[in-house]
Parts: structure tokens; C-alpha cells; sequence
């Protein structure tokens, strides 16, 4: 079974919107984990905007790469600048992917605003997670031997 991980800065956004996403199209597929080079906790309102696409993410937690270096993942994809700039080496034969999506986190306005925002960024990262796993979990010449 394939292992991917998620890496962002905080591990509260953008990465939870990817493993949650990944885990929903992989379906069961794959094995998915998500991480931070620092914890910030599971962001309440990328909680929501996953249950309005009906994603549970509310059980998810914020965990540091650190906690997952002795797995040996198969591919690692990191969803923003600083996670792909900053993250500690750690040695692994996985194949490297980058998408700098958006920080929902940072938006200012309204609410309303906000709450769009985060559902922008969210509907960015499930077309980029959707096409991932069709493409490297899915499709059979993709599988390793």
C-alpha cells in the first residue's frame, strides 16, 4: 500500500484539507499521514468547511514530520513554501511533489470573507488531491513492483 505524507508550515490548514482529501479519494488505498514543521492544532474553520463538503476532518491532530521519520513514505507533497524550504531532512526514497496552495489562515474581512476564502483554498486542494491519486494510486502504471 502506498504511503503518502502531507507537509505545511503549521499542520492546521492546508496539509488537514489534503489528508482529508487524499484519504476520501484513495479510499482505503493508501496510506495517509499529515505534518508540520510546527504544530498550530487542526484550524476550526478548515474543520467546517470539510464537513460542508461532507469530510469528518474534526478527528484529525496537528503532528510534527518529526513524529514520521522512520516511515518509509512513497510520496511526500508539500502544500506550501515555507514546509517545502524549511522541512528537516529526513531520508526517504519518496518521490517529492509541490503545490504552494493559498494560506487560508491569513485572510482578513468579513467572516464571510474568511469563510470564502478558506472554501476557495479548499476546493484548490481537492481538484489537486483528486488528480494525484487518479494519477499515483489508482492508476496501475504507476504502481511500483
Amino acid at each position: 500500500m502506498k504511503k503518502i505524507l502531507v507537509l505545511c508550515t503549521g499542520n492546521s490548514c492546508r496539509s488537514q484539507l489534503a489528508e482529508g482529501y487524499l484519504r476520501h479519494f484513495a479510499q482505503g488505498k493508501a496510506e495517509i499521514y499529515s505534518a508540520g514543521i510546527e504544530t498550530h492544532g487542526v484550524n476550526p474553520t478548515a474543520i467546517q468547511v470539510m464537513k460542508e463538503d461532507g469530510i469528518d476532518i474534526s478527528g484529525h491532530t496537528s503532528n510534527l514530520v518529526d513524529e514520521y521519520s522512520h516511515i518509509d513514505f512513497d510520496y511526500v507533497i508539500t502544500v506550501c513554501d515555507n514546509a517545502k524550504e524549511s522541512c528537516p531532512y529526513f531520508p526517504t526514497k519518496a518521490q517529492k511533489f509541490h503545490h504552494n496552495f493559498p494560506d487560508p489562515a491569513k485572510a482578513v474581512g468579513t467572516s464571510e470573507e474568511v469563510l470564502n476564502e478558506f472554501r476557495a483554498v479548499r476546493d484548490l486542494v481537492k481538484a489537486y488531491m483528486k488528480d494525484f491519486i487518479e494519477e499515483h494510486v489508482n492508476n496501475e502504471r504507476y504502481v511500483s513492483k
